[in-house]
Parts: structure tokens; C-alpha cells; sequence
């Protein structure tokens, strides 16, 4: 949490704690003991303890023996599938999505801004590729992934100013020039090409390559990232650039035309 929000006087602290418990679980975790969630989330044990007996008790997870790890419970389930039926373009997304994903033999994914990291909310992984490179709930920088450089050189003005606010607040590390810098070069990307490619020599990860456009949708206040990627030997720079990028370019404006929406850099400024 930033300075600012713990200044606030309406920031509930102990609310903002108790989702950081819930956004801690990943699609692939076989549940999750107390000391797990301190770990992926930086607070207390002791404090963890008392926030997943409430989340317990309230049904956004469940325990079912004394030993036993956390899951989610029902409550957490149906507050997903409420989230999942309302954002109506996912389901417009999926089949064009999943038929990307086949054809490239990439993974499609959507990522969305959470603090100071890009989120994975949905991924769409090809057909006949059992390893998942990264999986839902899995967070990234925004700086060095092509996610990142693709949301930012998607927002307006004003939004930018906000997501200034957001990652610097809760890294230090990341100055307000260097997410300009990042978002003009992918705003420089997104014109000339309509995708991002991160530099090699910039990127976070070694082992994943990929590629990346903005989108937007009334269903959200603000941008997303909608990517194609997979491991190095599968996903070329030079494939990236002539054959996954222009498709992802490609379907993502099928989906624009699809929803009758304008393209993402129309609301930018």
C-alpha cells in the first residue's frame, strides 16, 4: 500500500489487507497455508492468520481440516463468476483468442494493471501444448514486459498521471521517467505497427518472449493488454515481428469491430 492510502482517512486498511490474501492464489496452487500467504504478500504471519479465519468464516475460503491448505470457498466463486459475466467482451474474446492461440501455438492472455504489476486475468493456451508458461493470477513488471509497455503507451494523459501515482508509490525503483520513456517508445510502436516488442536487452524475463496491444472496453475505466507469448526457441523476435504480432494486431481489431469499439490509442490524447 502507498503512503497516500494509508494517509486516507477512508482507506480501510484492514479490507486492503484481506484482498491481498485472495489476489495471493494462483489457478495452479493446490491451496495455500498461512505461510505461503505471507510470503507472496509481505504481511505478518500472525496477521494472516486472523485474516484467513475471517475470509473463512465470511466463505471466500475454505479449510476443511484442521491441517489442511486454504482454497477458495463459494463465496470467492460466485463473486467470480458475477465478475466473469460482466465483462461482456470476454466472451466475444474467446473463441478469436483461442483460435490466435492455435494458430500461433502461443499463449494468448489478457493483463490488467494491479498495483504496480500487470495481472493476468484470462489466458486462451493452444491446443496440444501442455506447459503453461504463466497462468492466471500470475503477476508481471510493467516495465520490461511487453503487457506493460503495451498498457502504458495505452493510456490518456490523465490515466498516465494516475498509473505515476500507483507503481511509484509502491516502487521506488521505478521512476516517473522511466515509465515515461517506456510509454512513449511503445506509443511509438503501437502507431508504426499497431503491436509492442520490448528490446531484448530490456526485458524482464530470459526465458519468455512476447508481443502485445492495447484494448479498451466500456467494461473497464481503463486499458488492458491483450499479449501472445511463449518460450524463446517457440517465439522468435523475427516471428514475433512478422507473423504473431500482426495476427494479434489483426484480431484485436476484429474484436474492436466486433463490439462496435474505437481503437484503443482513439482515447489516448
Amino acid at each position: 500500500m502507498t503512503g497516500h492510502e494509508e494517509k486516507d482517512r477512508r482507506f480501510a486498511t484492514t479490507l486492503a489487507r484481506g484482498l491481498q490474501v485472495l489476489r495471493a492464489f494462483r489457478a495452479s496452487d493446490d491451496g495455500l497455508g498461512n505461510q505461503e500467504i505471507s510470503q507472496r504478500t509481505g504481511i505478518p504471519k500472525s496477521t494472516v492468520s486472523r485474516l484467513t479465519f475471517t475470509l473463512q468464516q465470511l466463505g471466500y475460503l475454505s479449510h476443511a481440516r484442521r491441517h489442511d491448505r486454504y482454497r477458495f470457498g463459494p463465496a470467492a466463486l460466485a463473486l467470480g463468476n458475477i465478475a466473469s459475466a460482466s465483462v461482456s467482451f470476454i466472451e466475444a474474446a474467446n473463441p478469436m483468442m483461442q483460435q490466435l492461440a492455435d494458430e500461433t501455438g502461443t499463449l494468448a492472455l489478457l493483463a490488467v494493471l494491479d498495483e504496480n504489476k500487470m495481472l493476468l486475468t484470462k489466458t486462451w493456451r493452444p491446443k496440444g501444448v501442455p506447459a503453461i508458461w504463466l497462468e492466471v493470477g500470475h503477476r508481471i513488471p510493467i516495465t520490461g514486459s511487453s503487457s506493460g509497455h503495451a498498457y502504458l503507451a495505452s493510456v490518456s494523459d490523465q490515466e498516465f498521471k494516475q498509473v505515476c501515482e500507483r507503481v511509484h508509490g509502491r516502487d521506488e525503483g521505478i521512476s516517473v521517467e522511466d515509465l515515461e520513456a517506456v510509454r512513449a517508445a511503445g506509443y511509438s510502436q503501437l502507431l508504426a505497427q499497431g503491436f509492442v516488442i520490448v528490446d531484448e536487452d530490456k526485458r524482464y524475463a530470459e526465458n519468455i518472449n512476447a508481443v502485445s496491444t492495447g484494448f479498451r472496453s466500456y467494461d473497464f475505466g481503463e486499458p488492458v493488454a491483450i499479449s501472445c507469448g511463449a518460450t524463446p526457441d517457440m517465439l522468435s523476435y523475427e516471428r514475433m515481428q512478422d507473423e504473431v504480432g500482426p495476427k494479434l494486431r489483426d484480431r484485436v481489431k476484429e474484436l474492436e469491430r466486433a463490439l462496435g469499439l474505437p481503437s484503443v490509442l482513439v482515447n489516448r490524447g
